[in-house]
């Protein structure tokens, strides 16, 4: 058995549950210095807030809107050495709401000038090769070929962009469905698609881009959040639906602490799990990266100690045949590189 690198996944990636208080509202208690919050009301209809340090804390999307950048200064007001302070907008903090923010690390910064086909443009970034996630914001040049360098050191298994400057839907190239076709995190219906990714895999240095205002439009602005899977910290993958309440097990090779689902071969929404929100067997509930829907009381899957099972025959996560993208990060690793196995739920 591959031991992780990574021991203790939480110096990387946290959940943090929290209540609203209509102030200031400082958090702490997630480990480190978050450089990307995506934060989710639980238990109000508010949008999906995702705030990276690349931008800085005043400059904000929803990833449940094809909405451009927006900057508040009422949101997220600062990124902390444990964890993130929020200000008075009621989408992040109203009082006596629940939040479920999902924190992760990167950390090393820098710039450079992109290549490949057409004019360079500049680029910054904040980078951990350790964890395999990268943050970076980018300038499009109009020309396919268009190559961002992404710092992982690792081919990237998914990647999340968005173009800043206008109205366009987010663009998300997953490694299960391929480089000639898109998922939309704002949407639920997947499509072919050559002109994205310039149907071309990403390498261990870089991502390629095609043509088009969702992704490389000439002097428009982009972000892309970048995930490489790395052994018992992070698993990009796919499963097949049987829509049984028996239904499959997906192994990651960790306990799961949070999940990102979506069925790539028909519609459906983006489910989010987190080993916090409830944080037992069989109750773990669903938040929706593309809806404001508050938290439903639904119960979904099981989280072990090696991986999750899905408990439902909901068209969403397991339709007979359906294909099912997913992104996770660990609570644990199964076996550490001190040889403790992990426990189960």
């Amino acid at each position: 058995m591959a031991y992780t690198t990574i021991s203790k996944p939480t110096d990387y990636f946290n959940t943090k549950l929290y209540t609203g208080n209509g102030s200031t509202n400082a958090q702490t208690g997630v480990g480190f210095q978050p450089d990307f919050t995506w934060i989710k009301s639980r238990s109000n209809t508010y949008s999906n807030t995702l705030t990276d340090a690349v931008r800085g804390v005043t400059k904000h999307n929803a990833s449940n809107s094809s909405n451009a950048e927006y900057t508040s200064t009422t949101e997220i007001t600062s990124f902390n050495s444990d964890g993130f302070t929020v200000g008075t907008d009621a989408g992040v903090n109203n009082s006596s709401s629940t939040f479920a923010s999902w924190n992760w690390k990167a950390g090393t910064t820098g710039s450079g000038t992109s290549s490949g086909s057409g004019t360079g443009k500049a680029y910054s970034y904040s980078v951990s090769t350790t964890s395999g996630f990268s943050i970076v914001k980018y300038t499009g040049n109009g020309t396919a070929g268009h190559t961002i360098p992404h710092h992982l050191g690792a081919v990237p298994k998914m990647i999340i962009t968005k173009n800043l400057g206008r109205g366009e839907h987010w663009r998300v190239y997953h490694s299960s469905i391929g480089n000639a076709n898109k998922l939309s995190l704002n949407n639920v219906t997947p499509s072919a698609s050559a002109t994205e990714w310039n149907s071309t895999t990403p390498t261990s240095s870089v991502f390629s881009i095609g043509t088009g205002e969702q992704i490389n439009y000439n002097d428009d602005n982009y972000i892309a959040y970048c995930f490489a899977a790395v052994p018992g910290f992070s698993a990009m993958g796919s499963y097949t639906g049987n829509q049984l309440t028996n239904g499959p097990f997906i192994y990651t090779g960790f306990k799961p602490a949070f999940i990102l689902s979506k069925k790539i071969n028909g519609d459906s929404d983006w489910y989010i799990f987190d080993s916090k929100r409830e944080g037992y067997n069989i109750d773990n509930d669903t938040l929706l990266a593309n809806q404001t829907n508050a938290e439903p009381t639904t119960n979904y899957l099981d989280i072990f100690s090696n991986g999750y099972k899905v408990r439902t025959g909901d068209g969403d996560v397991n339709t007979n045949n359906g294909t099912y993208a997913y992104m996770a990060f660990a609570e644990e690793p199964l076996v550490s590189t001190n040889g403790v196995a992990a426990t189960a739920r």
